[in-house]
């Protein structure tokens, strides 16, 4: 499999990794704590049509593949960037494969639709990615795949990532898009699809957290070299590039299978998002390491990136749960047996 980038996609990462640069800096990501929303950015990010590209020409959109939106995805974790990417691309894919009559206003910008990982239960969904700054969120529950409306002050969760997550009410205003085994698929369809996306996120969380290591041990002095000079220092940072890039691999494969094995892109995305988790786990626990005590103080912009590698991975679950979804699609559904 060639996965090697054509020309549009190296001009798409180019486009995207200017966007962050000029209005995702390490400065506008602190000013956005605690919420962890930049709606200066998120308009840009509309502007620059992040959530037509997920949907097809037919839907009014671009008709970017899973490899497109992962290449965004992963300059959007490099840059650790406080706006609701993933988690709208995917709400608007799941509307326009719903037929829902509101995919209109969520890409023209009118509207912020978020799409919730976790199933909902007893009448509520817990951890709404952007559910703090939302107008509405897709929600599975009892077998229904809802358009939940958000009331506006809906308060944020508290949380170490500074992330816009909300508990949302299940009321009885929200709008059915589907029900029965159709909206249990629906819902797997969006999972499948957010899970490699966030893969892609972290990877790019792990690849920035290595460089800032590396920066730091080439400027670091002790007995009179620089401590990147010490293999206690470099392997460690050695086997985290190793790990990134096999975790940008494994993504980019799971990315193509939508195309080329869509009967494989379940388990791949699945394996790829656990995979990229324990990479940017232990890259940004490595180099705050290697940071020692500035490390730790707040000032030092690799605790942004420690604390999103493990907060971003969370919100649906436990990350080695998630390796449920590869054995179900190998064999069936072991997890509910």
């Amino acid at each position: 499999m060639d996965l090697s980038l054509s020309d549009e996609q190296r001009q798409l990462v180019d486009a995207f990794t200017a966007l962050y640069a000029r209005m995702s800096t390490s400065e506008q990501v602190r000013a956005a704590e605690p919420l962890g929303f930049d709606r200066e950015l998120w308009r840009a990010m509309l502007d620059t049509g992040v959530l037509e590209m997920a949907v097809s020409e037919d839907d009014g959109g671009w008709g970017a593949t899973e490899l497109d939106l992962a290449l965004v995805a992963e300059q959007h974790g490099r840059a650790i960037a406080p706006a609701p990417l993933i988690e709208t691309q995917v709400a608007a894919k799941l509307l326009a494969r719903c037929g829902s009559e509101q995919l209109g206003p969520v890409l023209g910008g009118e509207r912020l639709v978020t799409f919730a990982p976790r199933s909902a239960r007893d009448g509520r969904a817990g951890l709404v990615p952007a559910g703090a700054v939302a107008d509405a969120a897709v929600v599975l529950h009892d077998d229904r795949l809802l358009l939940v409306p958000i009331a506006a002050g809906t308060r944020q969760i508290d949380n170490l990532a500074a992330m816009p997550l909300a508990d949302i009410p299940i009321g009885p205003e929200a709008t059915v898009l589907a029900e029965g085994p159709d909206a249990v698929e629906l819902h797997a369809y969006a999972l499948d699809r957010w899970l490699l996306l966030s893969a892609l996120a972290l990877v790019g969380i792990a690849a920035r957290a290595v460089e800032l290591g590396v920066d730091y041990a080439k400027r670091r002095h002790a007995f009179g070299v620089p401590i990147g000079s010490f293999q206690a220092v470099a392997h460690p940072l050695a086997d985290s590039a190793t790990a990134v890039d096999g975790a940008r691999l494994l993504g980019y494969r799971a990315a193509c299978a939508y195309a080329e094995e869509p009967d494989r892109a379940a388990e791949l995305s699945a394996m790829a998002f656990v995979f990229a988790y324990e990479t940017a786990r232990d890259a940004t626990l490595r180099s705050l390491h290697i940071h020692g005590g500035y490390g730790f103080g707040m000032e030092g912009d690799i605790q942004l990136y420690y604390r999103r590698a493990r907060g971003w991975a969370l919100v649906y679950a436990e990350p080695p749960l998630v390796l449920d979804r590869v054995a179900d699609a190998r064999y069936g559904p072991v997890a509910a047996r």
